[in-house]
Parts: structure tokens; C-alpha cells; sequence
């Protein structure tokens, strides 16, 4: 099912969470509503599901307006981040309650909704748990449970609400790429809210980045973080750098070196803050051209398949860069040494002139 969101705005008292807030969602797409707490993604997911009523706009589901309709006209699944799980119920029966609350004259029969529950188990991978309650979940369990039970009424939209936010954070990867996987055999149109930047990025068909009450750029996960259309976008996606310098002819100027924002189309400025990510710097033992700074090393992450250096330039800013554990191992890099920071040829710096 196709939602189209047409300028939406909702204030609750003199908070206005929503500003003119418009959207095309099309059928079958997995889209993640990413932003910072307080800028209208849950807000926005409520308004879809019926929850909250919009001041102004309006919703339609397939080109009708669903003002009037409640969450249950709507055909939507709402999964919350606590599960809102019936303690007292097993899970068997938590994933029926959907189809047995129905009127008498759309209720399935037992025999239906036995087939429906067991299926829906298999889909989850937790069929061998249907008699337990709640309470002897994993909460990554639970979470899926939460997630059958949304889909028992076979919703055309499915709707989460943090899904994975009070999971920790192996169980939270692992329920990321499940989510990927069950949207994938399913394809029912899906809306996420998150503020978890990775999670967006490795699970959404497309991100809809949201601040104060409105968006800021809509794209696929690609194109939101390599092509991001405001300060706030690449700030938000992801570690950034942040240098003061100035902008001539497509080239920001920052201490020493010149980096290439050609591909921003830039207007020649003054004063400029440059955003530099740190996989997009590059560190020396000797200086290899004109266009690199001296900095001295303060701390070393190798932990992980990324390592992580912390170094103070040469006017005494903070700068990070990020290198593979192959070029870690090559550079054989000590604490407090000094070296040269140069940044790639790639083209994804960019620059803001709101200072």
C-alpha cells in the first residue's frame, strides 16, 4: 500500500513537532524515519497510524484521505519499543489476540487461527516457543514476538517505533538484519522511527533524515550519506571533522590544505566551516606534497576492523582519522609522535556558511 503525506502540521500547545511535513512512501518500501530526539519522526509515525490527528494535511493511504479513519480502517501493525506484550497470555496466544478480538463476523475460525499462529511462528523463527510467556523471552525474543503479533492481521503498513532500542547492541545488529531479511519475504510497506544512524543506514530502502519538526533530505541510504544536502545531514550521518577556512573557486582553503568541494558547486566565501569525515584523511610519516599539515598523535582505538586515531594539528585543533588495520599496521604508529595528515582525493567534503 502507497502512503502519500501531504503538508502535515501538528503543534501540541506552543510545540509544533510537525512543519509542513510532506512524503511519498511507495507500496513495499522499507523506509526509516531518522533523526534526534524531539524532531517529529514519532510524531510522524503516530499521525500515520492514527494515533495522533494532524492540525493540518492530510494522509491518504492508496489516494484516500484516512482523516476519518481509525487505526483499525487504516490496516496498519504497530510494533512499540517495549513489545507490549500481554504477560499473562503465552506467546501463541499473544500473536492470536489480533484475530480473536475481531467481530464475530471477521473472526477466523480456531482451526484458522491455529494455522495463521504457527505460520507466523516459522516466519519469526520462535516456533518452538509458542507455549512460554513473556516473561521467559529474550528481549530480542520478545521483540519478534511483538512483530508476529503485528502481522497477524495481515496489515497493508507496518509501523515501528524504535524497534531495537531497548535491546543491547549485539542483539540489536542481529534483529537489524533479521528485520532486513523478514521485510524481504514479505514486502509489506514498512516505516521505521529511529535515531541510530547505522541502523538506518544498513536496514531502510530509503531514510527520510528529520530535525525540528521537518526534513531534511530524503534518499536512499547512499545517497543521504555520500550526497547529504545540509550541514545538519552530515553532521548527523556519521564522525565529521569540523575545520573553520574559506571558499574560492570550488576549493575550501583550510590551514595549510586545499580540498576539492567541486562537486557542492560552492560559493566563494570568507569564512566557511568544512566538514571532513575521517576515513577520508590519510596520515604520513614524511610530508608527500604541499597539501598535508603536521599533527601529533594523542590516542589510538585499534579495537575493531577499523582503527580510530586522535591527533592535534599543527594550529591545535582536534582532528580523527580512521584507517584500515592493514595501513595501521604499515604506519606502526606510536602515541604522541608527530606526522603529516593529508586528505584523499575522494570528493566528499562539504561546506556550511551558516557561521
Amino acid at each position: 500500500m502507497s502512503i502519500a503525506i501531504r503538508s502535515l502540521t501538528k503543534t501540541f500547545g506552543h510545540f509544533t513537532a510537525l512543519k509542513d511535513v510532506s512524503l511519498d512512501i511507495p507500496s513495499g518500501e522499507l523506509v526509516a524515519l531518522l533523526g534526534p530526539s524531539g524532531s517529529g519522526k514519532t510524531t510522524l509515525l503516530r499521525i500515520v497510524a492514527g494515533l495522533e490527528f494532524q492540525d493540518a494535511g492530510e494522509v491518504c493511504f492508496e489516494g484516500e484521505d484516512a482523516r476519518d479513519d481509525k487505526e483499525a480502517a487504516r490496516q496498519v501493525g504497530f510494533v512499540f519499543q517495549h513489545y507490549a506484550l500481554f504477560r499473562h497470555m503465552t506467546v501463541f496466544e499473544n500473536i492470536a489476540f489480533g484475530l480473536r478480538v475481531r467481530p464475530r463476523s471477521k473472526r477466523p475460525s480456531e482451526d484458522a487461527i491455529r494455522v495463521k499462529v504457527t505460520e507466523l511462528l516459522k516466519l519469526v523463527q520462535l516456533e518452538n516457543l509458542a507455549r512460554r510467556y513473556p516473561s521467559q523471552l529474550s528481549g530480542g525474543q520478545r521483540q519478534r514476538i511483538a512483530i508476529a503479533r503485528a502481522l497477524a492481521v495481515e496489515p497493508k503498513v507496518l509501523l515501528l517505533d524504535e524497534p531495537f532500542g531497548a535491546l543491547d547492541a549485539k542483539v540489536r545488529k542481529e534483529l537489524r538484519q533479521w528485520l532486513r531479511q523478514l521485510h524481504d519475504e514479505i514486502h509489506v510497506t514498512s516505516i521505521f522511527v529511529t535515531h541510530d544512524q547505522e541502523e538506518a543506514l544498513e536496514v531502510a530502502d530509503r531514510i527520510v533524515v528529520m530535525n525540528e519538526g521537518c526534513i531534511e533530505q530524503m534518499g536512499t541510504p547512499e545517497e543521504v550519506y555520500h550526497r547529504p544536502a545540509s550541514a545538519f545531514v552530515y553532521n548527523f550521518l556519521g564522525d565529521v571533522n569540523l575545520f573553520h577556512g574559506r571558499v574560492e573557486d570550488g576549493k575550501a582553503h583550510i590551514g595549510s590544505i586545499t580540498v576539492d568541494l567541486s562537486h557542492q558547486q560552492p560559493q566563494d566565501s570568507e569564512k566557511a566551516t568544512i566538514y571532513i569525515r575521517p576515513h577520508l584523511f590519510d596520515i604520513h610519516r614524511v610530508r608527500t606534497g604541499k597539501n598535508s599539515f603536521k599533527a601529533v598523535i594523542k590516542r589510538i582505538n585499534p579495537a575493531g576492523s577499523v582503527v580510530k586515531v586522535e591527533l592535534v594539528s599543527e594550529w591545535g585543533g582536534l582532528v580523527q582519522v580512521e584507517m584500515t588495520q592493514e595501513r595501521y599496521r604499515e604506519l606502526a604508529l606510536k602515541r604522541d609522535e608527530e606526522v603529516f595528515v593529508s586528505p584523499k582525493e575522494e570528493k566528499g567534503f562539504f561546506a556550511d556558511y551558516s557561521i
